[in-house]
Formats: C-alpha cells, sequence, structure tokens
C-alpha cells in the first residue's frame, strides 16, 4: 500500500478501540467496501471532540479516511440511520461477533456479504425479546461459509449421496462428516441432526443445542485455540 487513497463516505461498524497518544485513539473497522481496517482518529477522546459520541462499537457509520500504509486516519464520520443499542447479554454476544471478525478476517479484503451479514446480526440483536443463540449461530455459519471455510453437513466425506438420517457421524475438521459406529463424542451426530443444522432449524431446541457443541469446537479450530474475552465471560455470565 504504497500510494495515498481516499475513501469517502464508507458504511463502516466500529469493531474495536483502544486509546492511542495523548487524546486520539486507534479504530479497528469493518467497512463493506475496503474490508477490515485500522485507523487513527486524531483528537478523538478530547473533551471538544465532535466525534465523543459517534465512534463506539454497534453504531452504524459512514467513515471517511485516508490510508497510505496499513495503518490510516480518519478524516470523519457520521451516523448512518438510526443509532442501535446494546445490553445485557445482546451486547456480549456483540463484542462476540466482533471478535471472531477480528480474529477471522484478514485485512484490506473486501468481504461486503460478510459486512451485511454483521450487520443485519447487530441489527437483529438490538431488537427488543431477540432469542440470541440462533443469531450467533447463524452468523457464526455464515461467516465461516464467505470466509471460505464452509461446514459440509449435507454428504458423507468424499461421497455425493446425502446423509443417512438413523447414521452417526464424526465431525472432521479437515474432511467433514466421516461415518462412525458410536453415538457419543463431542463432534458425533445423527445424519438427521447434521441436515437440520445445515438447514439453520434453530427454533427446534435439540438442533439448537447441537450446532452450539458444533461450531464451539469449529470456531475454537479455526482460532487456533485462541480463548475469546466476549465467550469467556458470557459463559461465567451463565454459570453464576
Amino acid at each position: 500500500m504504497s500510494s495515498q487513497r481516499r475513501v469517502q463516505q464508507q458504511a463502516a461498524f466500529i469493531l474495536h478501540h483502544r486509546p492511542f497518544r495523548d487524546s486520539s485513539q486507534i479504530l479497528d473497522v469493518m467497512s463493506r467496501d475496503h474490508g477490515k481496517l485500522a485507523v487513527v482518529a486524531r483528537g478523538s477522546r478530547g473533551a471538544r471532540s465532535r466525534l465523543k459520541g459517534v465512534l463506539r462499537p454497534f453504531m452504524p457509520l459512514s467513515m471517511s479516511w485516508v490510508i497510505k500504509s496499513d495503518l490510516g486516519t480518519l478524516t470523519g464520520a457520521e451516523v448512518r440511520g438510526a443509532p442501535l443499542s446494546l445490553s445485557g447479554d445482546a451486547l456480549l454476544s456483540g463484542y462476540y461477533v466482533n471478535e471472531l471478525i477480528l480474529h477471522l478476517l484478514h485485512r484490506h479484503d473486501p468481504q461486503p456479504e460478510i459486512f451485511d451479514a454483521y450487520s443485519q446480526t447487530i441489527h437483529t440483536l438490538a431488537g427488543t425479546g431477540t432469542d440470541i443463540a440462533p443469531v450467533l449461530r447463524q452468523f457464526e455459519m455464515e461467516l465461516l461459509r464467505f470466509s471460505g471455510y464452509a461446514l459440509n453437513l449435507e454428504h458423507e466425506s468424499g461421497k455425493t449421496q446425502p446423509l443417512d438420517p438413523g447414521q452417526h457421524y464424526e465431525y472432521r475438521m479437515e474432511q467433514g462428516a466421516v461415518a462412525v459406529s458410536r453415538d457419543d463424542g463431542p463432534l458425533v451426530f445423527s445424519g438427521a441432526t447434521l441436515t437440520a443444522i445445515a438447514g439453520q432449524r434453530f427454533s427446534e431446541p435439540d438442533v439448537l443445542r447441537a450446532a452450539t457443541r458444533l461450531m464451539r469446537e469449529v470456531i475454537s479450530f479455526h482460532l487456533g485455540g485462541k480463548e475469546l474475552k466476549s465467550r469467556k465471560v458470557l459463559l461465567e455470565m451463565h454459570r453464576r
């Protein structure tokens, strides 16, 4: 990235922010047409900054920046559409979704489908009475699909015929579903269950539980065992 580029009025969300020097901050941003990137927001933590209430996670923004190296400089930001507010489990779930994007996506790789899925997920989490777990499972599956890590849940590994509903399969990360003679294990599921997960039938409690078990292992694999802070907090809250 040697030549300077100017980007104007780009649909974006802030994923993470951290202080930089006296009154500035570095923002990790998910933009629709330019992917994930980092920009410096100069003076944005100052008492008189007009951006003080604007630069926060989960706020749909229209952002402008100039970028020459790996780190850009913010030149403007305004709220795009109605402000969103997340609280409680929805807020922690939003941070979980942000962490997934921060860890799984490469910088400067445009992923408009992931941006749209992310935007839809945040809007849904901001709604009242949202059943959060199905929303997260759906986002995880879409994120993996658009990142090139799509789950193969409809055929046995190396075969073309659909899964046998009554057969048990072990889901193996590099292969997919492999037929096994046992019915227990963290990644063992019936063919019927894997087909239901593929169809995102998350209104069925058994399917949702199985999808949560599967996605926990798959996400952990793609994160290289790295533990997400938001997931840890959510699990601790629910244990209490």
